[in-house]
Parts: C-alpha cells; structure tokens; sequence
C-alpha cells in the first residue's frame, strides 16, 4: 500500500540524511493525517493518496510560477527539489498520444459532438486514466478535438 511505502521512506530519508526529502515526506503524512481525520477512516486507499499527491504537486508547481515571477531563483531551486520528491509517489504518467487515444475511443463510446458533450467525455476519460495525467491537459486535449 502507498501510505506504508510513505512511511518507510520517511525512514530511509531520515537514516541517510536527506533532508529535503524529510520535509517532503513529513508534509505528505500530514496531508494523509488529516484526510483521514476529515473522512473519520483508519486507512486511505492508494487512489485517495495519489489525490493528496496530485494536489500537493499542483500547489508546488503555482508556487514555482509565483516565484518565477517574482524572481525568486531560491525559492524555485526548493521548490522544485520538493516537487521531485513528490513525483516519486505518482503513477507514470500517460503520454499525450495514449491521452489522445483513449480520448478518441471515448468520443466514440458517448456519442460526443460539440462542447456540450465535453462533461460526459471528461469523465468517461477521467474514469479511464485514473490519476495517470494531469485533468487540465486532458481538458484542453477534449476542447481541442470537440471544437
């Protein structure tokens, strides 16, 4: 289960010093503490803590652009290291063209033909993909082929 595999790689960071990736991890298991507490389980399944995951790195990669912008070379530098530890814990992500594929077979499969379908393709597709690609490329790649 990906919680347990979190939890020992807090040990393993911590036995060989790493300290960004303490850090990381510590947060990661808070996030895990409190959405459980939230939904009042003892234990999430692993495509809750991919979630958690999904919205920690969405929240690191604003912030990169944030400090992008204000010219907070530092600050992109952590960032960034941070955002590496997380990737580790996500699934691998699907390339556009498998993207496209499975978009193209759910056109299909709903009938859509206009952007007023685009709500059953997206979560027929979301459905499909399951935390293995980011929703906003995934929207954008629906646009594209609705319009």
């Amino acid at each position: 289960m990906l919680e347990k595999d979190i939890t020992e790689a807090l040990k393993q960071a911590l036995k060989s010093g790493q300290k960004v990736k303490v850090s990381v991890i510590r947060m990661l298991i808070s996030e895990i503490k409190n959405k459980k507490i939230a939904d009042r389980v003892k234990e999430l399944d692993d495509q809750k803590v991919i979630g958690l995951v999904q919205k920690m790195v969405r929240q690191h990669k604003e912030s990169i652009e944030q400090f992008r912008q204000g010219r907070r070379e530092d600050l992109v530098t952590k960032e960034t290291a941070e955002l590496a530890v997380l990737d580790e814990y996500l699934p691998e992500q699907i390339p556009e063209e498998e993207i496209a594929r499975i978009i193209s077979g759910s056109i299909e499969r709903t009938g859509a033909v206009s952007s007023k379908d685009m709500g059953r393709v997206m979560s027929d597709v979301m459905g499909l993909i399951q935390g293995r690609a980011d929703g906003k490329v995934i929207s954008r790649m629906v646009k594209e082929r609705l319009t």
